[in-house]
């Protein structure tokens, strides 16, 4: 049997070739650091098979029962990744909400925008002050400055997408009676959802920075920022470069389950240029 230049056999190739070469480049990349880093022995910067293997004995080197990780893991990644995943969460959830509201009334989005425009523009990292006076150092001021920080790209991204619902389709709904919350479901939503999951990969960048930035300040006790403080205190190199490793090995992984769940929800999405 035959098939053409764009049949089905070809396509696994051809989605394997940038993947191969991806990874390619990061090995290459690698080989080279390891082989300079042996060559010149600098403490400064330690060679990547070290690192990784710091970073195995460090945090996965626990018992099978444990998920292989250890005390200093519990104690490091789990409080970040809470505190993230609180941010991100508050931020979803009040970003689509808000967004969605003002996406379908005109009136509040022309009132709003101007809001928004100079709201986002601020840079994340200032507003932490301002929280640490608000709510003081602990865990309620880092999930705040996260969230407050991280909502505005999913706001802003839900908003346009619900502003770019097809009119023709609301008269059609209109036309069949459609309650609101069934144009909501059935309409204004999925012609939203791909601006809105571009707002959540946004935000979740935005989350993995000001998780790390929140952590850094002096009342912080443990968490992934504070272990990068403390081993640069100590001089311990090696153990802030496995940090900035496990940092993003995390943004990477985190990336990739989002685009699952874009992928899950929206479908495979093909390009007008990639069938010649």
């Amino acid at each position: 049997m035959r098939y053409g230049r764009g049949s089905a056999p070809g396509a696994p190739r051809a989605t394997a070739v940038p993947f191969l070469l991806r990874w390619s480049v990061l090995l290459v990349a690698a080989a080279c650091w390891e082989l300079a880093a042996r060559a010149r022995g600098s403490v400064y910067f330690p060679p990547p098979l070290r690192i990784v293997r710091h970073a195995r004995d460090l945090w996965f080197s626990g018992p099978v029962g444990h998920l292989f990780l250890t005390s200093a893991a519990v104690d490091t990644i789990l409080p970040s990744l809470c505190r993230m995943a609180a941010g991100f969460a508050l931020a979803a959830v009040a970003g689509i909400t808000l967004g969605i509201a003002m996406g379908r009334s005109r009136r509040a989005y022309a009132l709003c925008n101007p809001v928004l425009q100079f709201a986002r523009a601020v840079p994340p990292p200032a507003l932490v002050p301002v929280f640490v006076v608000v709510l003081d150092f602990g865990t309620p001021m880092q999930v705040a400055s996260i969230a407050f920080s991280a909502v505005w790209p999913v706001l802003v991204n839900s908003a346009e997408g619900a502003r770019a619902t097809d009119p023709l389709r609301l008269e059609v709904a209109a036309v069949l009676r459609l309650t609101a919350p069934e144009r909501l479901w059935f309409l204004i939503l999925p012609s939203a959802l791909p601006r809105i999951f571009a707002g959540l990969r946004l935000s979740l960048s935005l989350c993995l920075i000001l998780m790390v930035f929140s952590e850094l300040l002096p009342g912080s006790d443990n968490g992934i920022g504070f272990t990068l403080t403390d081993a640069q205190t100590r001089s311990d190199l090696l153990t802030v470069w496995s940090a900035l490793l496990l940092l993003g090995a995390l943004g990477h992984l985190l990336n990739t389950g989002l685009l699952a769940v874009e992928k899950r929800l929206l479908g495979p999405r093909t390009s007008a240029g990639r069938t010649a």
